[in-house]
């Protein structure tokens, strides 16, 4: 399997469990530093790899009137200010192909929405960046697709993928995270991912905002490490009740310490196990 390293991380076969961890969107500087210093503490405190990452534009809310975020050009300066005071790798996902150069000089990784993982000439002009390039398999694809996905980003000579598994669609409203999708993605020679909080929503299941049920992601987040994940992509946000995204799904910051460490556990015991 490829290693994909990402700043001073390392995610991979026989690499420590990673975590690409933050609050699902920006929702003010003084937020989304507040929780820069709060991932960082987390990632001293739990021995934990962690990239942190945020969205500066959440492009596909299920209202008109949901919250985005704050922008290409005002999420960007904050994004780099991130990265100058803390010294996180960063990650954020990328809807626009003109939004790629002004996020290429710093940021680490740049993520292909599951809705956009199709979209020829937005995944060539990420992998083109020379960032590491994070593709979340979409809810309509199959696990085998993501080699399609591979070969567009491959074509630029960069090589520095992770293949995030986040769901399928079942029935209206319903995600349902089917564990074989982790295996057969990683033949495919890529660190795989699995997003904890999405792959626990419901979307469109409020009528005017994704809905969720946040008590499953233990559970299913054991799962899939057990089924052979190599880093967890986490949402954490300080008041899970007020967060102006996703709010059903992220998880709480005073809970993540204990998660991440019950995450750890179950990798080092099932990294090593082999299949029979």
């Amino acid at each position: 399997m490829k290693t994909v390293t990402i700043q001073n991380i390392r995610i991979g076969a026989e690499t420590p469990l990673a975590f690409l961890a933050g609050p699902c969107v920006i929702e003010s500087r003084e937020h989304v530093l507040r929780m820069a210093e709060e991932i960082k503490n987390l990632s001293e405190d739990t021995n934990a790899p962690i990239v942190f990452k945020t969205s500066y534009d959440k492009a596909n809310r299920s209202s008109i009137d949901s919250y985005r975020g704050p922008g290409i050009e005002e999420g960007a300066r904050i994004l780099e200010e991130v990265k100058i005071q803390f010294g996180l790798p960063l990650l954020t996902d990328v809807h626009e192909l003109w939004h790629v150069e002004i996020l290429r000089d710093f940021v680490d990784v740049m993520q292909i929405p599951a809705f956009l993982c199709r979209q020829t000439d937005l995944v060539v002009a990420i992998a083109e960046s020379g960032c590491v390039v994070n593709v979340k398999k979409g809810q309509f694809l199959a696990p085998w697709d993501i080699e399609q996905v591979i070969g567009k980003i491959t074509s630029t000579g960069n090589d520095q993928i992770l293949l995030t598994e986040r769901g399928v669609s079942f029935g209206y409203n319903n995600l349902v995270s089917d564990m074989r999708a982790i295996p057969i993605m990683k033949q495919f020679g890529y660190p795989v991912v699995f997003d904890a909080t999405h792959s626990a929503q419901l979307p469109g299941g409020l009528g005017d905002a994704t809905g969720g049920m946040r008590e499953f992601i233990t559970p299913v987040t054991r799962a899939a490490i057990a089924a052979g994940a190599n880093a967890v992509f986490l949402e954490i946000h300080d008041d899970v009740e007020n967060a102006l995204s996703d709010s059903t799904t992220q998880w709480p910051l005073e809970k993540a310490r204990e998660l991440i460490q019950q995450l750890q556990e179950v990798y080092e015991v099932t990294r090593n196990m082999e299949d029979l």
